[in-house]
């Protein structure tokens, strides 16, 4: 499969496989299809014709049964229907009606061209507002709906509006994995943190709620917050689409975490497969966990021949974030599964995960992250696994590398493992000149000073800056932390006349005011500019993987203000490791021995191994450097809230804010 090409299932023809190979050797994407994606009502009697979309391409209409009068019909409805498309997403009143735009956007021929270089010149679209004008009209064919009213029809002068009014259109895995309904009862998705899954989902539960009526589809995840958060996105996203069919919430359709309640059937997906079959429910215990559950279900099930006796409970299930999962959850809900189960999951949660090739080849791998420039991404890694440094923190074969979407070769004495990304298509090509890591020696000034100096030169390179766009995430001891942001806090509004939102007290992403926080959360935000501030460089691995995830939060740029006196090896490694990235487009690491990498995986799979809740709490105490005189009634008050869940981000939180309470 191509990410690059997007064949519409049922379409067979030699030329298709010439136009796949000139897309992946030119790096262009191109789809073809016969008909609108994204509603099954357009159909065409005429199925010998066909249409080719690419960026920056006249749509183009191909005759392959040499009909002239047949091909005609063929596109008359078919710019009819792209019209009516047009008019469903309120794209109309932007983009005007079909002969606004026919003369200059359609093309046609009648066969198959056999020179793909001139007919991509000949079909060339040189004029800026048609280019974009030509892309909303390919999401609308594909599916991909943008908000009109943001992405606008007019091209931005700077590059800052040009992220902000980016066209989202999906490449050619995530159509497939979309529209492509041959893939079997069990399809698996993984990818990058950023590459759209969740997104992907949403859109496969709108085609499957839309064509398939007496349906009954469950969405489910691990998180108990993240279950009310999709709960709460599902209606937006069905009325953004123009679903016009009402949610039947728990007749057709679930959305809910994974284990559920006693008193509620409808809670959990565990939960509603007990009360289907009629199985024991069990509840959470410190001797009990999900995986036993789920396991004592599948061997009830089986044992007592319930799927004969009771039939399957849904026709499709979704699963998100199945790197939460144990297997015995996938094997339950594939058991009691008409259709298809689909399983989504992040290639790793952290960069320090082992192990994390999955056994079974995922159906669609998603390694093209499309927020976060690829030489970020680059250096993020480096920076988390220590790839700069003597020592390597975390190592990956070429497989693994190649499962995050890196190109991977080696030098003559295979010694050195080169690694590259592929460029993307993210904005245009402006953003190709843009020195997407800033790394700042804060030795000479304090913080207010160096994140002033940093905010002034983003409005000098782009005037058009707002508050919205910049993010100041802070990692280090409580005590740099909180002093930090509390300095900031007043000393922003001063200089900028901007409100500060402090989100790590009020959990909140509050627009106008500009966002601070520390490392724990920052999951799923992403912003233009990402100032990142630490005080010394640590080589713990949550500390890392904070890192990593900290600095590929932003579309165009992140500032990286760190004291280089304190922190002089690894400086001056990060200093030359990005020059590398930036100046090559590649990066050189020595391949440490096998004894090395076997060692650092022994190290991580120990760290991760048969922990007693006490060594839990220490472990964040260590990582948070929690003074001894304050751990003891921390941990008595945080195993009072908590219980002796190990649920790491709610002890973080609970310590957190307990010890910020504490110190005052």
């Amino acid at each position: 499969m191509s990410s690059y090409f997007f064949l519409q299932p049922g379409l067979n023809n030699v030329f298709f496989e010439e136009v796949k190979n000139y897309s992946e050797v030119h790096k262009k994407q191109i789809y073809i299809i016969n008909q609108p994606l994204g509603d099954s009502k357009y159909k065409y009697e005429y199925q010998k014709a066909f249409v080719i979309l690419c960026p920056k391409q006249k749509i183009t209409f191909i005759d392959l049964g040499n009909s002239k009068d047949e091909f005609e019909e063929f596109k008359l409805d078919f710019l009819e229907d792209l019209g009516s498309i047009s008019d469903k997403y309120q794209y109309k009143d932007q983009i005007g009606r079909p002969r606004k735009w026919i003369k200059d956007l359609i093309y046609s021929v009648d066969k198959a061209p056999k020179d793909l270089d001139r007919f991509f010149k000949q079909t060339i679209i040189n004029n800026s507002e048609d280019q974009k004008l030509a892309e909303l009209l390919i999401t609308l064919l594909t599916g991909s709906i943008n908000d009109i009213k943001r992405v606008g029809v007019k091209v931005p002068n700077t590059l800052l509006e040009k992220v902000k009014q980016r066209i989202l259109l999906f490449d050619g895995d995530q159509t497939r994995f979309i529209y492509d309904h041959e893939q079997g009862n069990k399809v698996t998705i993984q990818g990058l943190s950023g590459t759209g899954k969740t997104e992907l989902l949403l859109h496969k539960l709108k085609d499957i709620y839309l064509n398939h009526d007496e349906s009954k589809t469950i969405f489910t995840c691990h998180n108990k917050i993240l279950a009310q958060e999709m709960r709460r996105r599902i209606p937006e996203f069905f009325n953004f689409m123009k679903v016009e069919e009402q949610i039947l919430w728990n007749e057709r359709l679930w959305c809910v975490h994974a284990w559920g309640s006693n008193n509620n059937k409808d809670s959990g997906t565990y939960r509603k497969i007990c009360d289907y079959y009629n199985l024991n429910f069990y509840t959470y215990s410190p001797s009990r966990s999900f995986n036993d559950v789920c396991t004592f279900a599948i061997e009830e099930i089986k044992e007592m021949n319930k799927v004969n006796t009771h039939g399957k409970l849904f026709d499709y299930v979704l699963l998100d974030e199945s790197q939460d999962f144990p297997e015995s959850f996938f094997e339950l809900c594939e058991l009691v599964t008409q259709e298809v189960l689909y399983i989504a999951g992040d290639v790793f949660q952290s960069i320090f995960d082992v192990d994390f090739v999955s056994k079974v080849e995922p159906n669609f791998l998603l390694s093209k992250c499309y927020r976060t420039d690829p030489k970020t991404l680059m250096f993020s890694h480096a920076v988390g696994m220590g790839l700069f440094e003597e020592s390597p923190l975390r190592w990956l074969d070429d497989e693994e590398w190649k499962l995050c979407g890196y190109q991977v070769s080696h030098n003559e004495t295979n010694t050195k493992c080169i690694l590259r990304r592929e460029p993307l298509r993210r904005f245009d090509d402006q953003s190709e000149g843009i020195e997407s890591i800033s790394i700042f020696n804060t030795d000479n000034t304090t913080v207010e000073e160096s994140v002033n100096i940093t905010i002034n030169k983003i409005i000098d390179e782009f005037p058009d800056t707002e508050v919205d766009d910049i993010a100041i995430i802070l990692i280090g001891s409580n005590q740099f932390v909180f002093s930090s942001s509390d300095k900031l806090e007043y000393s922003i509004p001063r200089k900028f006349g901007w409100t500060v939102n402090k989100a790590h007290e009020n959990k909140e992403n509050i627009p106008g005011q500009l966002f601070i926080s520390n490392k724990n959360n920052v999951k799923g935000l992403e912003f233009s500019f990402v100032i990142c501030i630490a005080d010394r460089i640590r080589s713990g691995y949550n500390y890392r993987n904070a890192l990593y995830m900290m600095l590929t939060r932003s579309f165009l740029k992140s500032f990286f203000l760190v004291p280089k006196s304190s922190n002089e090896a690894v400086f001056e490694q990060f200093s030359d490791g990005w020059n590398e990235i930036y100046n090559t487009g590649k990066m050189e690491v020595t391949i440490p021995s096998v004894n090395y990498q076997e060692q650092i995986k022994t190290k991580i799979r120990q760290i991760g191994k048969n922990q007693s809740y006490n060594e839990f709490i220490e472990s964040i105490f260590e990582e948070l450097e929690i003074p001894e005189m304050w751990r003891e009634p921390l941990f008595e008050s945080t195993k009072s809230i908590i219980g002796h869940n190990f649920d790491r981000e709610n002890a973080i939180e609970i310590i957190n804010f307990n010890f910020s309470r504490m110190e005052k």
